[in-house]
């Protein structure tokens, strides 16, 4: 019986004064080094905390206009991230079951049916096997971080996941490209919150961003934001279409004053998704305005993130630069289909020594 380390998948919180882009907040060989306090699966910390609410602020064009990217450092950043460091053993199955529980299982295909999203929804109740976990010492169960689809189906999703505290994130708002009649857009994120839907994927309009209009973007995220009532908003930028990586911070300080509670990468429908350096200016836009305004956002990469090595490099990403508490399903997700799949394949290779052939690993 193999005990992971419970330190390294929940960490405790930061102070609020804590700089997490301090050299010594950072450690210099192996993530994380903190020492073992107790086995992944203890009682009084598996419960996932409560998602935190952005209240949003005034528009201030400020940061917005003086938000500058050196696009060689954020690369030569985003290329030594994860070369610096390493996460190995029971520190690197620690981290891929925290990867799991951060875990937005997604499922956004043309040829979705009721069917898909029920063995979805069965895939994110029960991600990794119990016979593996318990080889891994979990006391407990470990469930993904929510259930993301297209509004069609979220009754579908709330049906097969009652009785399980895992949320339906609903994309909407004419997703994935959000050209439809704004009204429409706003009547699509109503009738899924209706349908059940507690988080709320929207996709802005990428005109906005493009020509500078900024006034234009606010408002509508504010709308956005109003019309999820408490369903948390997740905004998505579409950073491979904003062009460079100035808009994409400066995109991301205007989503966040009107009221975003995460910024999202991409819809995955465009030819380029998640990198660690968009990401990279993303966080450090988070942490720009939790600085000014002390309220946090969570951040969520999307799009092309399959395999389990990636799922390590992001949570790196957020550790270094926003600091442990942004390492937990409150404050960051990722968006993924076949993620789960590979780091079930990489968690039984710790556990027995060798890989699953893919045709007996349960799909999500």
């Amino acid at each position: 019986m193999r005990n992971l380390v419970w330190s390294a998948v929940i960490p405790a919180a930061a102070p609020a004064h804590r700089n997490p882009a301090c050299a010594a907040d950072v450690a210099t060989e192996t993530l994380p080094t903190a020492p073992p306090r107790a086995p992944y699966g203890h009682r009084e910390a598996v419960a996932a905390p409560a998602l935190s609410r952005n209240p949003g602020t005034p528009l201030d064009l400020g940061p917005v206009e003086d938000a500058r990217v050196n696009r060689s450092a954020v690369e030569r950043r985003a290329a030594t991230l994860v070369t610096r460091r390493t996460v190995k053993k029971q520190w690197q199955a620690a981290w891929l079951l925290q990867a799991v529980r951060c875990t937005d299982l997604t499922t956004l295909s043309g040829d979705d049916t009721p069917g898909t999203v029920r063995r979805l929804c069965a895939k994110a109740v029960q991600p990794v096997r119990p016979d593996l976990l318990r080889d891994l010492g979990v006391d407990g169960s470990v469930h993904v971080g929510a259930v993301c689809v297209y509004h069609r189906f979220v009754r579908t999703a709330v049906d097969a996941l009652e009785g399980s505290d895992i949320p339906i994130a609903a994309v909407s708002a004419g997703f994935p490209h959000g050209l439809s009649p704004f009204r429409q857009r706003v009547a699509e994120i109503r009738a899924s919150v209706r349908a059940g839907a507690a988080e709320i994927d929207v996709v802005i309009t990428r005109e906005h961003a493009l020509l500078g209009r900024w006034e234009a973007l606010y408002d509508e995220v504010r709308a956005f934001r109003e019309a999820c009532g408490d369903a948390h908003l997740k905004t998505i930028l579409a950073v491979g279409e904003l062009g460079t990586l100035r808009a994409v911070a400066r995109a991301s300080l205007v989503c966040m004053q009107a009221g975003a509670d995460f910024i999202k990468t991409s819809t995955g429908k465009e030819a380029r998704n998640a990198t660690l350096a968009n990401s990279l200016v993303m966080v450090r836009a988070i942490r720009q305005y939790h600085e000014r305004a002390g309220h946090r956002v969570g951040f969520k990469p999307a799009g092309g993130i399959r395999a389990a090595r990636q799922a390590t490099d992001w949570l790196i990403l957020m550790r270094e630069e926003l600091g442990e508490q942004w390492m937990q399903p409150d404050l960051f997700r990722i968006g993924a289909s076949s993620l789960v799949t590979d780091i079930e394949r990489q968690l039984e290779h710790y556990a027995f020594g060798r890989y699953g052939a893919m045709e007996f690993q349960a799909m999500g």
